[in-house]
């Protein structure tokens, strides 16, 4: 008779901004600049730190490491290499954590009256004792979509772009940030307007993906092509061209949501 391995249940992480009552003890995400280094114990007790969720059923904290210090010896790892070496929920719950600790260390003081703030006891907010101003986490919301060409099937074409800076054959999906007043649909057809001069419509969301680097919430789209020649907004987009689903270029793996929009798109062909 065969024997089943034993199911292993995923990883799970619950936003809670509080510690619950019934979990004790905890897992400590120490924050050394932007990286990451992870113990079941603070390497110090007066450091500043951070609720961050429940991680499989362990109370996460955020510590800020101070400037200079480093408790982990070297071993520090960055959230991109973090992503190779655990699950998702790990992953997404250490970027918050990092998250965390930018936000505590540029809101130290209120920017409205440049009082000392404080720790909302109740929220996760920083709050003004002087004048009340209340500050959450910052959070940048911003499109990234990819804009699609012909019928589909196989003969559809996909828009790809390297941006200025970026290395030499990597190309990605068009990306930009959501302006005061805009909607997320009019955002993808404007910055995909500005950046390459073409115009899109059929824009449709498909999914979502926090991105720490610094504080921003990735939202995912598919656009058509709709009219217009390739212009690009060279300060931005150092190349943009075409491509079939036979010769897409080298494009960001699964950490990304560029890449699973791009890994999805190639699966319907």
């Amino acid at each position: 008779m065969a024997v089943m391995a034993p199911r292993i249940a995923p990883v799970t992480f619950e936003l809670v901004t509080t510690p619950p009552a019934e979990i004790e003890g905890g897992r400590f995400v120490h924050v050394i600049g932007t990286s990451v280094f992870i113990d079941d114990t603070p390497a110090e007790d007066s450091w500043p730190r951070h609720f961050v969720g429940v991680l499989d059923g362990r109370a996460l904290y955020a510590v800020d490491v101070p400037e200079g210090a480093d408790p982990s010896d070297g071993a520090q790892v960055d959230l991109r290499r973090y992503f190779s070496m655990v699950d998702e929920s790990s992953w997404v719950a250490a970027g918050r954590a990092v998250q965390l600790v930018a936000w505590a260390r540029t809101h130290r003081f209120c920017g409205r009256c440049a009082t000392p703030t404080a720790r909302s006891e109740r929220f996760m907010s920083m709050e003004c004792p002087g004048c009340g101003l209340v500050a959450f986490p910052r959070l940048s919301p911003a499109m990234i979509t990819l804009v699609t060409r012909g019928p589909d099937g196989p003969d559809q074409e996909v828009l790809l772009a390297r941006g200025v800076g970026w290395p030499e054959g990597m190309n990605s999906c068009l990306a930009g940030f959501v302006e005061a007043g805009e909607t997320l649909e009019s955002c993808v057809i404007r910055e995909v307007h500005e950046e390459v001069g073409i115009a899109v419509d059929d824009v449709r969301y498909q999914s979502s993906q926090p991105w720490p680097f610094p504080h921003s919430l990735m939202i995912g789209f598919r656009a058509r092509y709709a009219s217009g020649e390739l212009v690009l907004d060279e300060t931005e987009i150092a190349a943009a061209a075409w491509y079939r689903r036979d010769d897409v270029p080298p494009v960001p793996g699964s950490i990304s949501i560029s890449g699973r929009l791009i890994q999805a798109w190639l699966d319907e062909g």
